[in-house]
């Protein structure tokens, strides 16, 4: 029989809610506001946070009602340290996530550095390991722990951190919410969500809904979301499974980057049109057991299916002089309804995975010391099927529309309407066993290791049917792309916790994790057979794994009972770090260039006087190339190619960033919270070499402002005001040449959204009632 001792610990651990403090009572036994984050991604049992050798950052389902924010990228960058999001297409649900450094991005091309958990389950896609953001429903998210450094335990693509989210259960989340919101640019949404129990088969329910449209307050940039997720979950005082299934069904259109000539009207886009299609469908059978008082068994099986339908516009003009089929002399602003030769890529992305992972935990004493300890497996298999058309288009104004009639380009070249076609398929193995150990050598002193042994297979197949003209000799003509690469490696980690007191604990720890290439990085990594981006092929040499390697140490503690506070320092050096090399504005492959170097510093400092709430982040990430290598450049400082040599900033990531929350109760059915995020400047891509006057993005500061009243126990409204001093500014950049210029180069700019103002009324019965401060779990 399992005693109450671990039945205690049974109801503190399985599922872990929230990764947030929790006050437990069984029996006659209490615990008090045990702080528990999972060291593993199946997130069944916990470990406290104290014990963690590293800065682990958590967010509640409280913190993500309360703020309302669209998607997860907004809500980690409002409220993490060490976070910061650039957005190359103009579409909120599409940015690019920053961490120490490390990217976790929507689109293909960009450095996969982050690995990104839903339920214990890898959800970067096996095709460019990118992350899809509006895949992830924000009401169905219990918690959020963000791990970091390159946690082995995490598998593929922990270079920089894991992010991890739990979803809801009906148990810890019991009644209907219906809520209804709407605000600029046409936004409206419906969310609701719905929990129980039934305690006679000892069953638990949850269900969510999330539907949301916006215009969008740029041209061509409206969005489109529809998300529903469900879980049912059996439970007894020792055992429990869970079946879940998410689906989504989005729209997004984008509206590129402008260059600093066009920001005048930074609504209009560049060219279009642009947009993204995703659909996705997920099931997931996730259960534990303890076998015994001190061995937990626990696993997971999975199903993923996922289909991504992309158009990219692409008008590109090399030479400022050239005549244009149609008539049209020269090309500038004062040119309208000139016909220049461009082109459209049409692309489908058909992705499949399935896999299963198991672990035992052995909670066993080992020499009279207390003793944690768990080893497991994981399979995870996926299929791509990529097929992608590239027509001959004019542009149109600023539309480029396909154009059958138009056999020359400017420059007097054979141009055929069907430019390329792509058909391409992939099959990924990715096998782990990994086994970690935390040891207590006394009540203050902790000791953790862990291993991971990682082997990742990539089997590529298809052809690329690349027109070829017999006359001129242009084109490469058909191609195979069939190729077989295999990675594997052991990657350490150790670490360590000291808690002298209640008020202090000093923690330190070393880690490696790796990176296998992925197969849109293998299909284009020859320099003299540049991909068409984003996503043209050729058959092409191997690329070596990236490795990451991550020394970490710093303190925590507490001031008083509500106020707690952290420091600390890390080092993450990457070797055989993979770069995208651009050899024109359309063309580009990838390879290794040596070494990168993240490093930096962090404080945070949280707590609650009587009715305020207080939060403070900061971060300092120096990212340096630590290799010369040589790239070509858009740059007006060089011609051609640029140096890149050791010390020089890597692109896109802003140096401080300073994130600061405030919440004050004004009743007790009344809360009012306001965000404010800084971020310093940060070099524009294309700028490697950190010389062109033109290729820094400005720093910025932004406000947004959240408010909750509560008008019955079942009725609350509420409202939220995002960049209240109407700030303009941006998060990404890259140098280009302008279709609409002289063709010199220039810095080009996502404008960042205007103040928008959202209100919204939401209606709850069948749970417990909630003040203002109490809009979800605590």
């Amino acid at each position: 029989m399992v005693g109450p001792k671990f039945k205690l610990i049974l109801l503190a651990v399985l599922g872990v809610i929230e990764a947030s403090p929790f006050v437990y009572a069984y029996d006659g036994i209490s615990i008090d506001k045990i702080e528990v984050v999972s060291q593993t991604p199946l997130a069944t049992l916990g470990v406290p946070i104290n014990e963690v050798p590293s800065n682990v950052q958590v967010a509640t389902a409280k913190d993500v009602a309360q703020q309302q924010s669209t998607n997860l990228a907004d809500f980690i960058n409002d409220n993490l340290g060490s976070v910061n999001i650039s957005n190359g297409t103009g579409n909120p649900f599409q940015p690019d996530v920053e961490y120490r450094g490390f990217t976790a991005s929507p689109q293909l091309g960009q450095p996969a550095g982050l690995s990104v958990f839903f339920d214990g389950v890898r959800v970067n896609e096996p095709l460019g390991d990118i992350v899809n953001w509006d895949l992830i429903p924000m009401n169905a998210i219990a918690g959020i722990n963000l791990m970091p450094g390159s946690n082995p335990l995490f598998g593929l693509n922990t270079l920089g951190g894991a992010l991890a989210v739990t979803t809801k259960n009906g148990a810890d989340f019991p009644g209907t919410n219906a809520t209804v919101s709407g605000g600029s640019w046409g936004g409206r949404q419906f969310q609701v969500e719905t929990g129980g129990e039934i305690k006679e088969y000892n069953l638990d329910y949850f269900v969510a809904g999330n539907f949301y449209h916006q215009d969008g307050w740029r041209d061509a940039t409206s969005s489109d979301v529809n998300q529903i997720f469900s879980k049912v979950r059996w439970h007894s005082d020792v055992s429990t499974l869970e079946l879940s299934l998410a689906l989504a069904d989005n729209v997004m259109n984008q509206g590129q980057t402008l260059p600093m000539s066009m920001m005048n009207n930074p609504k209009q886009a560049y060219t279009g049109p642009d947009w993204v299609k995703n659909q996705m469908a997920f099931i997931n059978l996730k259960g534990s057991t303890f076998l015994s008082d001190t061995k937990l068994l626990e696993g997971n099986v999975y199903y993923r299916r996922s289909n991504s339908q992309a158009m990219n516009s692409n008008a590109q003009l090399d030479d400022a002089n050239w005549t244009a089929p149609g008539g049209c002399s020269g090309y500038s602003n004062s040119t309208t309804d000139c016909t220049v030769a461009a082109s459209n890529a049409y692309s489908n992305v058909y992705q499949t995975g399935v896999g299963t992972s198991a672990q035992m935990s052995f909670l066993d004493d080992v020499f009279a010391h207390k003793n944690k300890f768990t080893s497991g497996a994981s399979i995870d298999v996926s299929r791509v099927t990529f097929n992608q058309s590239t027509y001959t288009a004019s542009l149109i104004g600023n539309q480029t529309i396909n154009d059958p009639s138009l056999t020359v380009d400017g420059l007097g070249n054979s141009l055929p309407y069907l430019q390329d076609q792509v058909n391409f398929q992939s099959r990924n193995y990715y096998y782990g066993i990994f086994a970690a150990d935390t040891f207590a050598v006394n009540d203050q002193f902790n000791l953790s290791a862990s291993a991971r042994y990682n082997v990742a297979q990539v089997r590529l197949g298809g052809m690329d049917n690349n027109y070829y003209d017999p006359n001129s000799g242009s084109g490469d003509g058909p191609s195979s792309l069939a190729g077989s690469h295999t990675y594997s490696r052991l990657n350490p980690s150790v670490g360590f916790t000291y808690n002298p007191n209640n008020a202090f604990n000093f923690y330190g720890g070393y880690n490696e994790g790796m990176r296998a290439p992925n197969a849109l990085e293998l299909e284009c990594s020859d320099p003299s057979r540049p991909c068409t981006m984003p996503v043209g092929f050729t058959a092409d040499p191997d690329l070596k794994m990236v490795v990451a390697k991550t020394w970490e140490g710093g303190v925590r503690g507490s001031i008083a009972q509500n106020w707690h506070w952290n420091a600390g320092a890390f080092v993450t050096n990457t070797y055989n770090d993979i770069q995208l090399q651009v050899t024109n504005g359309t063309q580009g492959y990838f390879n290794n260039v040596g070494t990168t170097r993240r490093q930096g510093i962090e404080f945070g400092l949280n707590g609650k006087v009587e009715a305020l709430t207080l939060s403070a982040r900061y971060s300092f990430v120096d990212a340096t190339y630590q290799s010369n290598f040589s790239m070509n450049t858009n740059s007006n400082v060089v011609s051609g190619t640029e140096t890149i040599v050791k010390g020089d900033q890597l692109p896109g990531i802003a140096r401080n960033t300073l994130k600061l929350r405030a919440g004050y109760d004004l009743t007790p059915e009344w809360n009012i919270g306001t965000n404010v995020v800084l971020a310093s400047s940060q070099w524009a891509h294309g700028d490697e070499f950190n010389q062109d006057p033109a290729g820094k993005i400005a720093g910025y500061g932004v406000m947004h402002i959240d408010t909750r009243y509560n008008l019955s126990p079942s009725w609350q409204v509420f409202g939220k005001v995002t960049n209240v001093f109407d700030k303009q500014y941006s998060t990404y950049g890259i140098l280009n040449s302008s279709i609409y210029g002289s063709g010199n180069s220039e810095l080009f700019v996502t404008p960042s959204m205007p103040r928008a103002a959202w209100v919204g009324v939401t209606y709850s019965f069948g749970g417990a009632k909630k003040s203002a401060t109490e809009v979800d779990k605590d």
